[in-house]
């Protein structure tokens, strides 16, 4: 039997996610399955799914952290992604990677909104 919380998990990261976040979790099963199960577990059956803010909230802060770290490209993408998955705007994703330009640096912000030119090229093309 399932674990409920890996249940709930999974639920909320394909509604989130969809096959991008389904791509991560099998790309960890031959190197590391249990930190898969974290994220599932922790990440998407905690956390995503806590009251007090929208999934459209919780990607915007995703998002904008995932620029201010600035070495995070492959999970930004996955993020920006899962921003227009859950009904973000390429304005309101665009504007929050500028607004990291102020406090993460033009870098951090040159490499967050190059990551969103090609999520968002890859979306218009689907």
């Amino acid at each position: 039997m399932t674990n409920p919380l890996y249940q709930q998990g999974w639920n909320r990261l394909r509604e989130v996610d969809a096959e991008a976040g389904e791509r991560v979790i099998a790309s960890l099963q031959d190197i590391s399955p249990d930190l898969g199960r974290y994220i599932i577990e922790f990440g998407f059956g905690e956390v995503y799914n806590r009251p007090g803010l929208s999934l459209q909230q919780r990607e915007l802060a995703t998002i904008a952290a995932l620029t201010a770290l600035g070495n995070t490209t492959p999970q930004l993408k996955v993020h920006i992604a899962a921003g227009l998955n859950v009904g973000l705007s390429q304005q309101e994703i665009h504007e929050t990677i500028l607004q990291m330009a102020l406090y993460a640096g033009f870098p951090a912000a040159l490499n967050g909104m190059f990551a969103a030119k090609e999520v968002f090229a890859e979306h218009d093309g689907a």
